[in-house]
C-alpha cells in the first residue's frame, strides 16, 4: 500500500508529488547533482475545498519525503507505505515531521515561533525537517508575518506543507514563496468505492453517504459508519418542513444550536477533566485542597483554551448542520431548473419535490443566501442562536 492511496480521485497532484518526492531523493542521496532541473521546493501550499484530501496530500508527500525504501535504488518511487519512514510519518511518530492542526478558532504567535524554531533544526535521520500545518488558513496575521521569515529563508533540508481551502485564505506575501497544488472534490463514485474498500462499509451505504456529502471524504466516512451523525442529519433535512409556522422555525433554530452545543460538550467533557486534572497534579495541587500560590494564571490559560475549543467545536457542528441544509435547497433548486443532476438527498425526495412545486426558484436563492448569511454572521461571533433564528425566519419568509 502506497502513501497516495488515501488520496482519493487526484491523480494529477499524485504524478507531481511523485515526481517532486523522487527529485528530493536523487538530492539527499547525491544522485541529483548533475545540474538538472528539479521539481522540489521547500514550501507547497495545498488548497482546494473542504474534504478535498489537502492534508492527506501533505502527510502523503511528507511520508514519501522520509521514504526509505531500498527498492528506491532499483527504480521504484518514494513513498512505499511500508518502510521506517513513511510508517512513523503516517502514525506521526517520525522525529523530524511535525503536524500542526488546531481545535481553536486561530493559530497564534507563540505557537508559530516554535514551528520556527524548530524549523531551524538539521533533520535527525539526515532527510528532510518538515512542517505541516493543516489549518495555515488559520493562522492570525502575526502569526503569518512570524511565518513569513522562515518561508523567505529556509533552512537548507526544511520544507513547508501548508494546507487551506484557498489561496485567498493564506497571506499574498507567504502564497507568493510556495508551489500552490489545487485539489478538486473526488467523484462521488471514487468516495464510495474508497469507504467500502478501507473502512469496510456496505456499498448500497457507501453510495449513500457519498452522495450525500457530495464527495467530502471525511463526512461520508462519518455518515456512513456514526448512527449519531445519520441522525443528526435526518433532524436538519427536516427543518425545511418546519419553518412555515413561526414557532416551529424558532424552535428549530433552538433544537440546532442545542445539538452544537451537545456535540461540543461531548467531544470536550472528558478531554477538559483529564486535561484539568493533570495540571493540577503537575502544578502541585491536591484534591480538596487550593492550589499553591502563583498557579492561578496557568489554570485560567487552560480553562480560556478549553472555552476556545468548545467554541470551535460548536461552530463546527454548526457549520456542518447548514452544509446539510444547503444541499437540500440546492436538491430543490436543481428540480426546479430540470436539472438532470442526481438529487443529493434523495431519501427525501418527496419533501425537496414539494417544495420545488410549491415556490420558484428565486425564493430558493433568497433560501440559499439566508443560509450564507447565518454562516458570515457566525464567523463574525454572532451569537449562535440570534444567527440561526434569523435564518429560519428568512427560510420562512422565502
Amino acid at each position: 500500500m502506497a502513501v497516495w492511496d488515501d488520496l482519493v480521485g487526484q491523480d494529477r497532484v499524485t504524478a507531481q508529488l511523485t515526481t517532486a518526492a523522487r527529485d528530493a531523493d536523487a538530492y539527499v542521496t547525491g544522485a541529483g547533482q548533475g545540474g538538472g532541473a528539479s521539481s522540489m521546493t521547500h514550501a507547497w501550499l495545498f488548497i482546494g475545498p473542504p474534504g478535498s484530501g489537502r492534508s492527506t496530500a501533505a502527510r502523503a508527500f511528507a511520508a514519501a519525503l522520509q521514504c526509505v525504501s531500498p527498492d528506491r535504488a532499483l527504480g521504484g518511487q518514494p513513498g512505499c507505505g511500508f518502510c521506517d519512514g513513511c510508517h512513523t510519518t503516517l502514525v506521526g511518530t517520525h522525529a523530524d515531521v511535525e503536524f500542526v492542526r488546531t481545535d481553536l478558532l486561530t493559530i497564534g504567535v507563540k505557537e508559530t515561533r516554535e514551528l520556527v524554531r524548530r524549523a531551524q533544526l538539521s533533520p535527525a535521520g539526515g532527510r528532510w525537517q518538515v512542517i505541516v500545518i493543516e489549518d495555515a488558513d488559520r493562522l492570525t496575521e502575526g502569526a503569518g508575518n512570524v511565518l513569513l521569515k522562515a518561508v523567505e529563508e529556509p533552512a537548507p533540508r526544511t520544507v513547508w506543507l501548508l494546507c487551506a481551502p484557498s489561496t485567498e485564505d493564506v497571506l499574498p506575501t507567504i502564497r507568493s514563496r510556495c508551489r500552490t497544488l489545487g485539489l478538486r472534490t473526488p467523484p462521488v463514485q471514487a468516495v464510495a468505492e474508497t469507504l467500502i474498500r478501507r473502512d469496510g462499509v456496505e456499498p448500497e451505504t457507501a453510495a449513500v453517504a457519498a452522495r450525500a456529502t457530495q464527495g467530502h471524504i471525511g463526512r461520508a466516512r462519518r455518515l456512513a459508519t456514526d448512527e449519531r451523525a445519520r441522525a443528526r442529519r435526518s433532524a436538519v433535512l427536516r427543518l425545511p418542513g418546519r419553518v412555515a409556522d413561526v414557532g416551529e422555525a424558532l424552535k428549530a433554530a433552538q433544537e440546532l444550536v442545542d445539538a452544537a452545543g451537545e456535540d461540543a460538550k461531548q467531544a470536550g467533557g472528558e478531554r477538559d477533566t483529564h486535561e484539568t486534572e493533570a495540571l493540577r497534579t503537575a502544578l502541585g495541587g491536591a484534591e480538596g485542597k487550593r492550589m499553591p500560590r502563583g498557579t492561578a494564571g496557568a489554570m485560567k490559560e487552560l480553562e480560556d483554551r478549553q472555552k476556545r475549543r468548545s467554541t470551535r467545536t460548536q461552530r463546527d457542528s454548526l457549520d456542518l448542520a447548514l452544509t446539510d441544509l444547503t444541499s437540500f435547497y440546492r436538491d430543490v433548486l436543481a428540480w426546479q431548473l430540470g436539472s438532470a443532476v442526481a438529487l443529493a438527498n434523495e431519501e427525501v425526495r418527496p419533501a425537496v419535490e414539494q417544495l420545488a412545486g410549491a415556490s420558484r426558484p428565486e425564493h430558493t436563492l433568497r433560501r440559499i443566501e439566508a443560509i450564507l448569511d447565518c454562516r458570515r454572521a457566525l464567523d463574525r461571533n454572532v451569537a449562535p442562536l440570534l444567527a440561526v433564528e434569523a435564518m429560519t425566519m428568512s427560510l420562512r419568509a422565502g
